[in-house]
């Protein structure tokens, strides 16, 4: 979400409210959380004043997860498609020689054990090249990839996990990386059926990762949800400098995971929390009856990966003055890929814990919160009326003071303060 909203400003527009999700906007961002010393997370549970609420009885809690990253003797092997929308519509924004850089990039950084197939999809679906460790042969392939017809992504997905069939061994792990606009016009353009097939074979263990090229007609929705039901990640790419990040720095390093069906628990105390809000995530919210239950579908967590989840909370009247008082509970229940088993990790927030004043909160968050409120004020919601993103921009470029160096950081204020220029000149999301 972050990418496509930058896209938007840096063309000129404010972006369509759909096209903002707050999870994934504050995701984005490294904030630095120190790895486990020990096991496969390190949880953090912080707070500090909500300052953009309505009254000083709110407190705005920030939760991390920081998976331990794994020395590459432990990765296991993989086994991938590049399932590629070669379709007319890639040829606008040169979307099609974005992506075969972005490919170039992801083989120059993978181990020698990785077998790498390629599948191409435009009216048809054509295998180019079965998974393979000469990583030679697949470069000169994704080179000579030019675009033909109409897009049938289901005659795509389909080859490609029927491929992958072929490569269930133990000890390896098996991934479609569909790298696309989005725009399905031919086979099951119905998207909850093409969604139905890409949770079943998840289920069977072949996740799939979704990477977004181009805007205009570019089908973010259609993109993330494919995702979420692959069990993988969801990224869009919008210049070189992306592509690197997604396909070298993340992807690569996330081939593995160290947990399978990740689930998170947030209990309030409720004598001492009147209300609490969970900022996003409106698509991936579980029955708390669900967390113990080991066979409920949940999330994956790759190796080196990390999770923040901000929360509102309103005080009860009068919890201030206690000095001491539990506010809630963070519970992390996974199945360990190392022991194949389910453990159970949790961490308290208490309100000593919190930190008195926003000067007194960590850089993270800091950063998070801006972010967040950011991503509430584009997307409309009830609880940034009246939001201003002038002050978000003061404060963004303060607090990218403390992160020196951090080109992702400046750049996030630039864009706040690209967004409030349209919104002064009376731009609404989409114009």
């Amino acid at each position: 979400s972050y990418t496509v909203v930058r896209r938007y400003l840096r063309d000129g527009h404010l972006p369509p409210t759909s096209a903002v999700r707050v999870e994934e906007m504050v995701n984005y961002f490294s904030y630095g959380d120190a790895p486990p010393r020990r096991g496969d997370f390190a949880l953090t549970a912080e707070g500090g004043p909500a300052i953009f609420a309505q009254t000083s009885r709110y407190r705005l809690l920030r939760f991390h997860l920081q998976a331990r990253r794994l020395a590459p003797a432990e990765r296991r092997p993989s086994v991938m498609m590049l399932v590629v929308d070669v379709s007319g519509s890639m040829q606008w924004e040169n979307r099609l020689d974005t992506v075969r850089r972005s490919l170039a990039m992801l083989v120059d950084h993978l181990e020698p054990g990785d077998r790498i197939g390629l599948i191409s999809f435009g009216a048809t679906a054509r295998l180019l090249v079965e998974p393979t460790a000469d990583h030679d042969r697949l470069r000169s392939a994704i080179e000579r990839l030019v675009t033909d017809g109409s897009t049938n992504a289901e005659a795509g997905l389909v080859m490609a996990y029927e491929t992958l069939a072929r490569y269930r061994q133990p000890g390896t792990t098996r991934r479609v990386i569909l790298c696309s606009d989005g725009v399905a016009n031919v086979g099951e353009t119905d998207a909850e059926r093409i969604l139905e097939r890409v949770h079943r074979e998840a289920e069977g263990g072949i996740e799939l990762t979704t990477v977004g090229f181009g805007m205009g007609n570019y089908n973010d929705a259609l993109m993330e949800k494919l995702a979420d039901q692959g069990d993988g990640r969801y990224a869009y790419v919008d210049d070189l400098r992306e592509a690197r990040r997604v396909f070298v720095e993340e992807l690569t390093g996330t081939l593995e995971t160290v947990a399978s069906d990740a689930r998170v628990q947030v209990e309030f105390d409720r004598q001492h929390v009147e209300r609490y809000r969970l900022l996003g995530y409106e698509n991936r919210d579980m029955k708390d009856e669900l967390f113990r239950d080991d066979t409920a579908d949940a999330g994956e967590i790759g190796s080196g990966h990390g999770v923040t989840a901000l929360y509102e909370v309103k005080l009860e009247r009068g919890v201030e003055r206690l000095g001491a008082a539990h506010l809630a509970t963070l519970r992390l229940r996974y199945r360990s890929t190392a022991s194949g088993h389910f453990e159970e990790q949790e961490i308290p927030i208490d309100l000593e814990d919190l930190a008195p004043t926003w000067q007194d909160t960590s850089r993270a968050l800091r950063l998070s919160t801006l972010v967040a409120e950011f991503a509430e004020i584009l997307r409309g919601s009830y609880w940034a009326k009246g939001g201003d993103l002038h002050e978000v921009f003061r404060r963004a470029q303060q607090v990218s003071a403390e992160y020196p160096g951090d080109v992702r950081v400046a750049e996030f204020a630039a864009l706040v303060g690209r967004a409030a220029e349209l919104v002064d000149a009376g731009k609404k999301p989409g114009e």
